[in-house]
């Protein structure tokens, strides 16, 4: 797009390279190696869930001007979520910084108009971002809540 970044469908080659940029952003938040560790096997982007969603050709992936990961998002459609046909689901977006991120975003955005999609559903944090044109967030239509099915 802009900024020496350019923005491509992730690729199951870009696994390893999202990964380590993903666990990267981590040391930051987590130094010590163990939590740090315990944070992943949490997260998002685990290595079975990238492998998952690669696969789906959803997710899209920025990389600035020396071809390194300076942003992600993993996505996956959804089919007959709340009433709507198909719904893509960002899980999880991560980036350098605000304006990839927005960037990102709206690529998301675009992305399920350009496809029909009646919906795509964001993280909650994504609301408060820039965009060139404004994208109109909404709350999920009916409330809900979950269970957890394993111990």
């Amino acid at each position: 797009m802009n900024n020496g970044t350019t923005y491509q469908i992730a690729q199951t080659e870009d696994l390893e390279n999202i990964y380590t940029y993903a666990e990267a952003q981590l040391k930051t938040e987590f130094p010590d190696d163990m939590e740090r560790m315990i944070a992943i096997w949490e997260s998002r982007f685990r290595k079975e869930a990238l492998e998952h969603y690669l696969k789906l050709g959803w997710s899209f992936v920025g990389k600035n001007s020396e071809n390194k990961i300076c942003g992600f998002f993993l996505g996956q459609p959804l089919l007959f979520f709340q009433a709507q046909t198909q719904t893509l689901w960002v899980e999880y977006i991560l980036a350098d910084d605000l304006k990839i991120k927005s960037e990102l975003v709206d690529i998301a955005y675009k992305l399920s108009r350009d496809k029909h999609f009646q919906q795509v559903i964001f993280p909650e944090n994504v609301q408060n971002l820039e965009f060139e044109k404004p994208i109109q967030f909404q709350k999920i239509k009916d409330p809900m809540i979950w269970a957890k099915t394993t111990k």
